[in-house]
């Protein structure tokens, strides 16, 4: 951070080389995707799959604690947005995902393998 802003203060200073200013519009030019793909990552929750009902679209997982509802870690059965990722997991598969108040039913919209 430092660095930063001495960085800033000589290059309004002029006493930086024009090659070393740049702008933040530069770096974002550079780095497009970079916060843009940090904050989902951030909204994972680690969890396990227990059971899977392909037949209803659901799926029961043990979970830590779901930050962006405010939810507490416990077990409970989730509604699949798209029935396909539950061929994608099996039970006892360590998972991340992203679940979302939708109407009355909490909705997995994301899931992955946890790494």
């Amino acid at each position: 951070m430092k660095k930063l802003i001495l960085a800033a203060l000589l290059g309004a200073a002029g006493i930086l080389p024009a090659a070393a200013q740049t702008s933040d519009a530069d770096h974002a030019a550079h780095h497009p995707a970079g916060a843009a793909s940090a904050a989902p990552a951030a909204n994972l929750t680690d969890g396990e799959v227990r059971r899977i009902d392909k037949a209803n679209g659901k799926v029961t997982l043990k979970h830590g604690e779901i930050r962006n509802l405010d939810m507490p870690g416990m077990t409970m059965v989730f509604q699949a947005k798209d029935a396909a990722m539950l061929d994608a997991v099996k039970v006892g598969d360590k998972v991340r995902f992203h679940v979302e108040k939708q109407d009355d039913a909490f909705v997995v919209t994301e899931m992955q393998p946890a790494q």
